[in-house]
């Protein structure tokens, strides 16, 4: 079998980056729109002619409008969180390890600056806009995401997770995702007070790790706090007269 000349090889291999281009310039043309003036006051012609693309790229790329306006929820911000769970929801994993893997995977998007802020005004503006998409996001990424470090936390206080965890395993949960979660929240403060905090990758890097050892801090706190209270310290004996 004759294989192709690489010249005639080259024009497929351009087009598919070519295509992988234009789809990613639609796709962060139409966060940018989406997080200024919502999903009813951003068409798709707006996006197109703002993106240097034809309508019928949108389309294409996306089916519709309602899967751009998904597509730009969740492909900045790192994908599908089943990809995340699938990290660290191994019961053979050493607790530490497991939530470096968490909380490392939480904070990448933070490297990307600009974007990152343009997919919290989405969200936030979805919270006061609905379009029911924030709806489909906690069923697909956020339930299975906690759902999983729930299981984690209560394997490593030996807690029987069964159809219904104990409210305080939640909240433990809750507290460990807040730690990450907050850097998105408080970014524009961060960046205001010591903007060096979150400069570049490797700062971001460095926050994961300190966020593993709040975690930790976190757990062990729990931990001591269902093993009850300390044993009194024994008495000295009186020495003898």
């Amino acid at each position: 079998m004759t294989l192709p000349s690489s010249t005639a090889a080259r024009p497929a291999r351009v087009a598919r980056s070519d295509g992988q281009e234009a789809r990613r310039r639609i796709l962060l043309t139409a966060l940018a729109l989406f997080a200024d003036k919502g999903f009813a006051k951003t068409s798709t012609r707006e996006i197109a002619q703002a993106a240097g693309a034809n309508i019928a790229a949108i389309s294409y790329y996306f089916g519709d409008k309602a899967g751009l306006y998904a597509a730009c929820f969740t492909e900045p911000m790192g994908g599908n969180a089943g990809d995340m769970v699938s990290l660290y929801d191994d019961p053979a994993l050493p607790v530490e390890e497991a939530l470096r893997l968490f909380l490392t995977r939480y904070v990448e998007p933070l490297k990307q600056g600009e974007i990152v802020h343009q997919c919290m005004r989405l969200h936030m503006r979805e919270m006061l806009e609905p379009n029911s998409q924030w709806a489909r996001e906690i069923a697909r990424d956020i339930q299975g995401t906690h759902a999983a470090l729930v299981r984690l936390l209560g394997r490593h206080l030996s807690v029987k997770v069964g159809v219904k965890a104990d409210d305080d395993l939640h909240r433990l949960a809750f507290a460990v995702t807040g730690l990450a979660l907050q850097l998105f929240v408080t970014h524009d403060f961060v960046d205001a007070i010591k903007p060096s905090l979150l400069r570049n990758a490797a700062s971001v890097d460095r926050w994961a790790e300190r966020l593993v050892d709040f975690a930790l801090a976190l757990v062990d706190a729990e931990a001591r706090r269902r093993a009850g209270p300390a044993a009194p310290a024994s008495r000295k004996k009186k020495k003898a007269p």
